[in-house]
Parts: C-alpha cells; sequence; structure tokens
C-alpha cells in the first residue's frame, strides 16, 4: 500500500533527524603507531576517504604502560578502537562497517549485490588470513629489506593477493583506480599489503602494480605514511631484518 504524501514526508523527516543525530556524536579513533600498525592503518584510512571528521588518538605500542591506556578504552585490549557516543567497535573489518552503515551514501561497498558480496569476501579474507605474510613481511613504512620474508608459504600469500587485485582490476577497470572502481572497505583492508610489498621489495606489474600505485599516491595515504615515517619509536617484534631488531 503506497504512503501518503504526509505519511512519506514524515517519515523522511525521521530518517534525517536520526541522521543528523549520528553525526552530532564524536567519532573517536584510538590507533597504534602511524609507521608499524596496519590494523590502525585501515579504519583511519577508510574514515579519511570518506570525509568523515574524526578525532584521533595514538597509543605508542609495546611502550610504558601502553596496554592500561588502551583498556582505558576497550576491554578487548588491542587497537584500533572506534567510539561514536556511547558505541565502542573494535576489530578493524567491524569498525570498517559501522562505517559503512553510517555513511550509506558513501557507497563504501559496492552497491550490486554480487559485487558487494565478493568484496565483502575478499575483506575477510585479507582479515583472517594470509598469516605467513603477516609473519614474514610485518608493515614497517622507514624500512626497506627487498627480498626478505620470501618464505615458500609467504610467496603463496603474495601470489593469492596478487590473484585477487589482477581479478577485480580486470573487472572494474572502467569504474576507477581501485579494486572495485571507487574506494571502498575492500581497498582500506589491502592497503598495508601495498606498504608491505614496497617494503619488501614483492615486484609487481600490470593492474597489480597499477592498483598499488593508486593506493600509495592517495592524499591520506601520504599523510599517513609522512607521519608514520617522523615516528622515532622502535619495536624490536616489526624490526626482524635490522641489525638492531636481531640484538
Amino acid at each position: 500500500m503506497p504512503f501518503k504524501r504526509g505519511q512519506s514526508l514524515f517519515l523522511l523527516q525521521e530518517f534525517l533527524k536520526r541522521s543528523n543525530l549520528n553525526f552530532m556524536k564524536k567519532l573517536t579513533l584510538v590507533i597504534g603507531n602511524k609507521n608499524y600498525s596496519s590494523w590502525s592503518l585501515r579504519p583511519w584510512l577508510l574514515l579519511k576517504q570518506a570525509g568523515i571528521p574524526f578525532e584521533e588518538i595514538l597509543i605508542p605500542l609495546y611502550e610504558g604502560d601502553y596496554k592500561a591506556k588502551i583498556l582505558e578504552y576497550s576491554h578487548h585490549g588491542k587497537v584500533p578502537i572506534l567510539i561514536h557516543g556511547s558505541v565502542k567497535v573494535w576489530e578493524s573489518i567491524a569498525i570498517a562497517e559501522y562505517i559503512a552503515e553510517l555513511v550509506p551514501d558513501k557507497n563504501l561497498w559496492p552497491q550490486n549485490p554480487e559485487d558487494r558480496a565478493w568484496a565483502r569476501s575478499i575483506a575477510c579474507e585479507m582479515h583472517s588470513g594470509f598469516t605467513q605474510l603477516r609473519t614474514h613481511m610485518p608493515m614497517n613504512l622507514r624500512a626497506s629489506h627487498p627480498g626478505k620474508g620470501r618464505t615458500p608459504e609467504a610467496d603463496k600469500d603474495i601470489t593469492r593477493v596478487v590473484e585477487i587485485w589482477d581479478e577485480c582490476r580486470r573487472r572494474f577497470k572502467a569504474k576507477g583506480p581501485f579494486l572495485f572502481g571507487h574506494f571502498t572497505v575492500a581497498d582500506a583492508m589491502y592497503a598495508p599489503v601495498v606498504t608491505r610489498f614496497r617494503t619488501y621489495g614483492v615486484e609487481l606489474k600490470g593492474p597489480s602494480a597499477d592498483y598499488a600505485k593508486a593506493i600509495l599516491d592517495l592524499p591520506s595515504f601520504k599523510e599517513w605514511e609522512a607521519a608514520g615515517i617522523k615516528e622515532t619509536q622502535y619495536i624490536k617484534a616489526s624490526e626482524i631484518y635490522s641489525v638492531k631488531g636481531k640484538e
């Protein structure tokens, strides 16, 4: 049964009222070191690309009472954490979902249901998989270790990542430079891997090389990178190929 004009206007006003209330609440993102924290980069980059203002709280990891400081914001005890009014969200993929729901007009997931299912699948694959790549090639924006970390298991992860990138770019090249054309949650999830490939000298060709360049050329990423490079903290667990890291 169709809505009458008065009913439609009322529903629209209620929707706008609730949307405005959502945005009136301050967004705060608690993150770790920008040089090292790949999980922190993901929601930070998504918020920046979506044009959503937020307050940033950076807690240097593995330094002093860092764990106690994190626990002040979440019992989970890890970063990142998104705080929106009384709502607290942890785990990068959950934060990304929350942001996407907060600003549906930004299309942070593809609009087409089939494409959206695929985007969610590869985002979750990034969230739960590629453990050998993470272990042997930790994110480190300041470092350059070409050829390091290339174990057979890590190479399998690299092959799979490149396969995903190439397939996405072949299908959506005409729509823009990112995995699904425009920037989505999937890009935020894979952005730290782009930095890993650069740090460890993974050679990319064709669509995957173009995609990596598109991520590295983002002004928002350059902002994060510049801040990360300026950091002076040294985390031994992420410096496994430096001379100091082996001491």
